[in-house]
């Protein structure tokens, strides 16, 4: 498997040289989007500067909230114009408009926190502490991924995988677990989907993919060269490809017709892919219960006839599916 975990930006200078990393992205511009969700999605397609502008704010949301601008500038290393430009490459359009997003979004998480749950798991942690900010973590990479989900884009997905001949799902190391999950849910409503990670099978796979097709990408950092490259080759050969990452200008998104986001936080045990694969499998689910919707009576059917098929490799179930009578001892 090979990742790259920083994509490729701009010199450390306060210029930026490629005007598309000032456009703002429609999938994130949702007004109820976290700030800190936008801020964290973009922060590997952002210029070197504004990269130092982007970690003050995510270190200290509330403390910016309350800070002038050369003071953030200050303590970004850079200057107020790109602090400035920070803020319209985020999409909140300037600084004043910054603050009063950050104090905003302090108050509602203040108000849904009531324990020290959103920070770091720390090596001193006792067992109680690391459940509470891991279930904290994932309710929060579920909320939030939902929170900056773009609908329309949803839809047309639905629509297209609703009517494709064949599904194929890419991903490797933690995503693959992910592509699985979405084959079995759709195999057991009778759609064709497969799912694969062998970067030679992937890549094997998508050279026979066509018009009406549609191949499925699953990267969190978006930046995985095999996932991408299929996706490349599927997209090629005629297949619809969609991408489904947690940075909405990762490489992934240029070979994709379509780009599903999530919204999961870096962490310490980042590598052990933890929120990122619970807000990977909120899409996934939407995506299946979407599908099944568009073939409802198909799909209750076919739901029907897997869980019957399996329901006597059951412990306490009969051949013909009968519950057997529990044995009482003599």
């Amino acid at each position: 498997m090979s990742t790259v975990s920083n994509f490729p930006t701009d010199t450390d200078t306060d210029s930026v040289t490629d005007p598309a990393q000032t456009e703002t992205v429609p999938a994130v511009r949702e007004p109820e989007t976290s700030p800190l969700v936008r801020i964290r999605s973009l922060l590997p397609g952002l210029a070197r500067a504004e990269q130092r502008v982007a970690k003050v704010v995510l270190e200290d949301p509330s403390s910016v909230a309350r800070r002038s601008i050369t003071e953030v500038a200050l303590a970004a290393n850079t200057s107020e114009t790109t602090v400035t430009r920070f803020c319209k490459a985020v999409g909140v359009g300037g600084y004043p408009q910054l603050r009063i997003a950050l104090a905003a979004d302090t108050a509602r998480t203040e108000a849904r926190t009531t324990r020290n749950l959103g920070g770091e798991i720390g090596v001193d942690d006792d067992l109680a502490a690391v459940v509470g900010k891991v279930s904290f973590a994932d309710a929060r990479a579920v909320e939030e991924t939902a929170d900056q989900l773009d609908i329309a884009t949803l839809e047309r997905v639905i629509g297209i995988l609703a009517e494709a001949g064949r599904i194929d799902v890419y991903g490797v190391g933690a995503s693959a677990f992910v592509a699985a999950d979405l084959q079995q849910k759709l195999h057991r409503i009778g759609r064709v989907c497969f799912a694969w990670s062998d970067t030679h099978i992937m890549l094997t796979s998508a050279a026979v993919l066509g018009t009406g097709d549609v191949a499925i990408g699953v990267s969190h950092t978006g930046a995985t060269t095999d996932t991408v490259e299929a996706l490349r080759v599927a997209r090629e050969h005629g297949a619809t490809t969609v991408a489904l990452t947690n940075f909405p200008r990762s490489p992934i998104t240029e070979v994709a017709d379509f780009v599903l986001t999530t919204a999961a936080r870096e962490t310490t045990f980042r590598s052990g892919a933890t929120a990122s694969r619970i807000a990977q499998l909120t899409v996934i689910d939407c995506l299946f219960i979407g599908v099944a919707q568009r073939h409802m009576d198909d799909a209750s059917r076919a739901l029907d006839a897997t869980r019957e098929a399996v329901g006597t490799h059951r412990l306490g179930v009969r051949p013909d599916g009968r519950r057997r009578p529990r044995e009482t001892g003599k």
